[in-house]
């Protein structure tokens, strides 16, 4: 999609920091944290969320970065990986995307 923020940082269009990369996802971090490690993982190819028909190919590809990004960021101890779907549920960037949150006890307020 042309006008995606997240497909213009997929394809190297807008700067970030990333943290992993392979051919089907991308994972950087994200520029408004809410967490000391708050990392999206996302695929390269546009889908609007996780109900979007997306590859079990590029599902297997997302959980992978996923245990990348724990490794790369030390999150042994622990994270929380979550995918919001549709605004209602707190989704601002209509691309699927997953959050990893961790670096601290996340305890029960941050769902």
């Amino acid at each position: 999609m042309d006008d995606c923020i997240f497909c213009k940082i997929a394809a190297h269009e807008i700067p970030s920091t990333v943290v992993y990369e392979d051919d089907l996802v991308i994972a950087f971090d994200d520029l408004e944290p809410q967490a000391p490690v708050h990392t999206l993982v996302i695929p390269k190819e546009h889908y609007q969320d996780i109900t979007d028909g997306v590859p079990a190919e590029t599902l297997a590809a997302m959980a992978h970065a996923v245990d990348e990004v724990a490794k790369a960021k030390g999150l042994g101890s622990g994270f929380r990986v979550i995918s919001n779907k549709g605004a209602d549920a707190g989704q601002t960037v209509m691309h699927f995307h997953m959050h990893v949150l961790g670096g601290k006890p996340l305890g029960e307020g941050l769902v």
